[in-house]
């Protein structure tokens, strides 16, 4: 079981066999493209439309979360003096969106009732990288106890 919701998208992601590597807030020094980087609570808040008594300090309090997974890839490899030929790998920010929406997160340490896709963005090539943007609301219940990690 994950202790974060990062680590419960990164071990989602790993489990869909893409190949690319998954990090939590950024990559490793030096780390070669393509790989994925998971930002968690970019924004949290709470669920109003979700059912809760807060006269009963039991109830499960439902929440949105707001993530990121950003898809870095390198967009142009040299192939001779003064050529070069495409390196993105087309599609595969779609699939992973695709693979996100719906799902359940079952890593994560609090019940998560649904992962909706709300953004997909292209950002142009900058250094010969281009990085697809995902946002992410995750629905989950707020953690009433600290989470230790194994």
């Amino acid at each position: 079981m994950a202790a974060t919701t990062s680590g419960a998208l990164k071990a989602y992601l790993e489990g869909l066999g893409s190949g690319v590597p998954v990090f939590r807030d950024g990559p490793r020094p030096g780390q070669p493209e393509p790989y994925i980087v998971v930002t968690e609570a970019v924004s949290s808040g709470i669920d109003a439309a979700g059912r809760g008594d807060f006269g009963d300090p039991a109830a499960e309090i439902p929440i949105i979360e707001v993530a990121t997974v950003d898809l870095v890839q390198r967009a142009r490899t040299k192939t001779g003096a003064a050529t070069t030929k495409n390196a993105e790998r087309y599609g595969l920010a779609e699939a992973l969106a695709h693979a996100l929406h719906g799902c359940r997160l079952p890593a994560h340490p609090a019940p998560v009732h649904a992962v909706r896709v709300t953004d997909l963005d292209r950002i142009p090539i900058a250094d010969n990288r281009v990085r697809h943007s995902i946002t992410v609301e995750i629905r989950r219940s707020l953690l009433a106890a600290e989470v230790l990690p194994a």
